[in-house]
């Protein structure tokens, strides 16, 4: 709210950013330590959610202040430290067990057992960043006001804020199939904002749905790692979540380059595709065991 030029904002921007995600590892270990939350990855997935609602919060407060953005910037950093301060004072009585989460370096059998979540994690990153990045500029490219680019933005908060609803059915089909459908949501409404972008309800159901795809996809990341090695769940998280913001800052110099030349449609369309490949890196096909001894026989023959 402060800076005095672009570079000290920027910088600024940045580190607010890194601050929002070093908060979700934490949260994750805050659940794992309560007993009641430890078992339940709806829970993981409802906490993980409060991304939405803080997107419609700061999309209003846009609204009500624009084109005062540093009264915008100071309201959520008070907001922010309030905030802080109710989650530490509440996790105080819950000190002392970090609920057998594991510290320290990862090992390499961290790595081998993630290889598919880390590759999943930075293509969604990377598709993601589209609309992340350059949502709100292509939807004025498309005629649509500035005003409605930010009711845009409010629809993505309500889109995350529905995930709170929606957390205990994801959670009954398990991590990797929540992970499949939500990145393939994220992939068709990022092709649908690309080929609709200047039909507004088309624009805001999209924006929506990607709101959703995209915090539920966050929170089965979570339950994903939680899932392979309980132990690290936090330190897990932190490293999928740095994962999915280097997918996001490369996803974001790459279409950055691609506008110029080829237009916002064609590169959010090759944005949804790297993210529709992201969901399927979580399919795991099975081999039965019939098809097994017809290859076996095959071999023999």
């Amino acid at each position: 709210a402060l800076a005095p030029d672009v570079p000290t904002f920027a910088l600024l921007a940045v580190l607010a950013s890194a601050g929002a995600g070093l908060t979700s590892p934490a949260m994750v270990a805050l659940l794992q330590q309560d007993p009641s939350t430890r078992e339940r990855p709806a829970a993981q997935a409802a906490v993980n959610s409060g991304t939405g609602p803080g997107l419609v919060a700061a999309g209003a407060l846009a609204l009500l202040l624009l084109p005062d953005w540093r009264a915008a910037w100071a309201w959520s950093g008070l907001f922010t430290v309030l905030v802080a301060g109710v989650v530490l004072a509440s996790a105080r009585s819950r000190a002392g067990s970090t609920g057998g989460s594991a510290r320290g370096v990862l090992p390499a059998t961290w790595w081998v057992a993630h290889a598919r979540v880390v590759a999943a994690a930075l293509l969604l990153g990377a598709g993601s960043a589209a609309v992340w990045s350059y949502g709100r500029a292509m939807l004025v490219d498309a005629g649509t006001g500035r005003t409605a680019s930010v009711v845009a933005w409010i629809a993505v908060g309500v889109g995350g804020t529905l995930v709170a609803a929606t957390s205990r059915r994801m959670e009954r089909i398990g991590p990797q199939a929540s992970w499949t459908l939500t990145a393939g949501v994220v992939a068709l409404a990022t092709a649908t904002l690309a080929l609709q972008p200047a039909v507004t309800p088309v624009a805001l159901a999209a924006c929506a749905a990607f709101g959703w795809g995209f915090v539920a996809a966050s929170g089965a990341l979570i339950v994903w790692t939680i899932e392979i090695d309980e132990a690290r769940g936090a330190s897990g998280t932190a490293l999928l979540f740095v994962v999915l913001v280097l997918g996001q800052a490369v996803g974001s110099s790459v279409i950055g380059a691609l506008v110029p030349a080829a237009g916002y449609a064609a590169a959010f369309l090759a944005a949804a595709g790297v993210s529709a490949v992201g969901g399927l890196v979580a399919v795991h096909v099975r081999r039965s065991p019939r098809g097994q001894r017809s290859r076996t026989a095959a071999t023999a023959r």
